[in-house]
């Protein structure tokens, strides 16, 4: 999917996205916040179906919970997909996004001539990136967006959707961590929405302390052998045929201890039976 090693930059994929604790938590008044500067905001890529999947807060069935973030306090959300059923009016716009794992209705409300110029480039059938807040009302969940515009180069789908499990799993990891330490110190509880870090241990680390015997684990040698330089620079990946040759392990382990590295999100497949890691991708 990329044509070169330089158009994907795991850094500027991820520095854009995330719940970003430090700005969460440092008494903003969502109220004061205006049109003007919500660009500033923290951004949380997600996909239709995490949307769909979202708990509602116990204290306000309006509010979504995903993955330990309240989404409609501070953040914005990111998504991508195609635009269908475009109607556009002279006051708003209303369409609905297709990103691949679900569906969701999209409003876009007109304040200036620069709104109406920016539903004009967007078409039934085009790729978009939406900027907006998160909207539940009677069950019904909607997206309001502040700015869209046409996905261009579509490395951006593919970026995108790594973004997603990135903090995804990073935020998972965090709320169960947190969870795990009220338990055994059965003390106050703690919030759990600590949200994604600037900083995150590569997904490798996940495997770090696996050894069998005082060897190395399956999972930690197919890292090291992806990490090698001379299969970093694989736009397409390795084989898997390749990986079992070289670890000297058989088909049926190498693919076990794979699909354990893709569930971690430490992997992830190019094309057939050709995988790449997520820190070198």
């Amino acid at each position: 999917m990329y044509s070169s090693p330089s158009q994907f930059d795991g850094n500027a994929a991820f520095s854009g996205g995330g719940f970003m604790p430090s700005q969460a938590t440092q008494g903003t008044d969502p109220s004061l916040v205006t049109s003007k500067n919500r660009d500033a905001q923290s951004l949380l890529p997600l996909t239709v179906k995490q949307i769909h999947d979202a708990l509602q807060s116990s204290d306000d069935k309006a509010n979504l919970i995903i993955d330990g973030v309240d989404v409609n306090n501070v953040l914005q959300v990111t998504l991508i997909g195609r635009v269908c059923n475009k109607a556009g009016r002279v006051t708003d716009v209303t369409f609905v996004l297709d990103d691949g794992t679900g569906k969701i209705e999209c409003n876009k409300w007109f304040h200036e001539a620069a709104d109406t110029n920016e539903a004009e480039a967007i078409l039934d059938g085009m790729y978009a990136r939406l900027h907006g807040h998160l909207k539940n009302f009677q069950g019904k969940r909607t997206l309001n967006i502040f700015h869209f515009r046409p996905v261009t180069d579509f490395n951006e789908v593919a970026s995108h959707f790594i973004d997603c499990i990135h903090v995804h799993l990073h935020n998972s990891r965090i709320r169960s961590s947190v969870l795990n330490q009220q338990h055994v110190m059965n003390s106050t509880p703690i919030t759990p929405a600590m949200g994604y870090q600037a900083q995150v241990v590569p997904p490798a680390n996940d495997f770090s302390d696996q050894h069998v015997n005082g060897q190395k684990s399956a999972e930690n040698m197919i890292l090291d052998f992806l990490h090698l330089p001379a299969n970093r620079s694989r736009n397409e990946g390795v084989h898997r045929d390749l990986i079992a040759q070289h670890l000297q392990i058989s088909l049926e382990k190498l693919m076990l201890a794979i699909k354990s590295l893709i569930d971690e999100g430490a992997v992830y497949e190019t094309i057939a039976d050709h995988y790449k890691s997520i820190i070198n991708g």
